[in-house]
């Protein structure tokens, strides 16, 4: 049984860089599945399927970001208000906070799947499919959105085990089901010959052996909080401070689902211009995407390693250690996302070949990949800044930080740039958001430090 005194003297007193490690790595891992599932996906499709049901999948990614924006939305609210009460001791809120959470990932997700289900031939017309691969990405969502509550579900409660002082066991429940997905993508999709159908059955049967291990750990007595069946209800004095401080999280991948529409559309529009096929287009791009992806989320990870340590020490009052913790999480960022930078700008090539060997689509791929990782280097501490708002419990600064980048940069220049440069101007506009949406976030950040400074040196960081 975990010593949960240990884990709050640890939050206190252990030196940073060894508490920051015990919580970021397995939040790493737990973060970067999503993005394993994605790139496990798109190997096999892009080998055994073939190019179109590849452009298939990049089609639904906006349908797939807003699933997993509802976990965010519920899961990273719930662990955050977890750490905060654990901090001050109130266990027995922190347990009805757990028990909310269930409920309002269930009626959440239950009105948004079924939505998206009744609609899903207006919706894949909406965010751009082509009658090339509409019926792949159709294939696809019928078998994914159902078994998308169970994802929702564990990456739910996977950040709440997390925040509750368990990170390993957060991260052997994550790698169980990447190790599932290895296994089960291969026999569905090759062996069986379901094609799309059985990329989405390997997805969402793997996520749920994990959601069965995540749940057993709520229900044992060796848990630090425990799921009660009195509290299964929709308690709404916790529903506002969950949706309060998981709005930010969500709100980004809302944006982000908007942006892969648009992105969608003007490939589409662009793409022929340019003498290139739009579904190859649409296709380099979700491989690009993929790789993005990947390092955005391990940078996701580092965020959600630093929230119990901020959230503790805001909730002790400990403020030096909330600082320190968010300067070094920046750091460790911006090298990351340096690694994204050079691996994008000199071997693209090398890296989105492992989605398909066809010259064309692999030339594409290259120059999406190379043009949208120019900037990289900045968005770790764009990143980490945002998430540190959100931690404090700022979150109206953390959603303008999140849709800075995505809505008010993004999508302008998204517009703008192609009007003069056709597909490069689509393939440039990320990273001149990038750019910009950072140092937004500088300026933030400086005014908010100067203000404290100037006020008393000591953050009261709930105001």
């Amino acid at each position: 049984m975990t010593n949960s005194r240990d884990i709050y003297d640890d939050f206190k007193h252990k030196k940073i860089s060894l508490i920051f490690w015990q919580y970021a790595l397995p939040s790493i891992i737990g973060t970067t599945v999503n993005t394993l599932y994605n790139i496990i996906d798109g190997i096999f499709i892009g080998h055994w399927i073939g190019r179109e049901a590849l452009s298939g999948a990049g089609i639904i990614l906006p349908v797939m970001n807003l699933a997993a924006g509802i976990g965010m939305l519920v899961g990273i609210g719930s662990a955050s208000r977890i750490s905060i009460f654990l901090g001050r001791g109130e266990i027995d809120k922190a347990e009805r906070v757990a028990g909310t959470s269930f409920m309002l990932t269930a009626v959440l997700s239950g009105i948004t799947l079924a939505l998206l289900l009744y609609f899903i031939d207006p919706v894949l017309h909406f965010i751009g499919s082509s009658p090339t691969n509409h019926i792949y990405a159709r294939e696809f969502l019928e078998v994914f959105l159902p078994g998308s509550i169970f994802i929702t579900l564990t990456f739910n409660y996977n950040n709440m085990m997390r925040a509750s002082g368990y990170p390993f066991k957060a991260m052997v429940t994550m790698f169980i089901s990447v190790i599932a997905n290895i296994i089960l993508a291969p026999i569905f999709i090759i062996a069986l010959g379901w094609g799309m159908r059985g990329a989405a059955f390997a997805t969402t049967l793997s996520m749920f052996i994990s959601f069965l291990f995540v749940m057993q750990h709520f229900i044992s007595k060796n848990s630090n909080i425990k799921l009660y069946r009195r509290n299964f209800k929709l308690d709404f004095t916790y529903v506002k401070s969950i949706l309060s401080i998981g709005m930010s999280p969500f709100a980004m991948q809302v944006a982000a689902s908007v942006v892969v529409v648009f992105i969608n559309w003007q490939l589409t529009h662009y793409a022929p211009i340019s003498h290139v096929s739009s579904d190859d287009a649409i296709a380099g791009y979700s491989n690009a995407n993929r790789l993005i992806t990947l390092i955005i989320m391990i940078v996701i990870g580092i965020n959600q390693g630093m929230q119990p340590i901020i959230g503790y020490n805001y909730g002790s009052k400990n403020y030096a250690r909330v600082k320190e913790t968010f300067i070094y999480a920046v750091k460790i960022a911006t090298v990351i996302t340096s690694v994204g930078f050079v691996l994008g700008c000199f071997i693209p090539d090398v890296l989105v070949r492992a989605f398909s060997s066809d010259v064309d689509l692999v030339a594409i791929s290259a120059i999406a990949l190379r043009y949208t990782t120019f900037s990289f280097a900045f968005v770790g501490f764009q990143m980490v800044t945002t998430s540190f708002f959100q931690c404090i419990g700022m979150a109206k600064i953390s959603i303008l930080l999140s849709l800075s980048r995505q809505i008010l940069i993004l999508l302008p220049t998204l517009y703008i740039l192609p009007l003069f440069f056709d597909l490069d101007g689509v393939w440039a506009a990320s990273p001149t958001a990038d750019l910009l949406s950072t140092g937004t976030a500088y300026v933030v950040l400086h005014c908010y430090f100067r203000s404290i400074k100037n006020r008393d040196c000591s953050p009261k960081l709930n105001q």
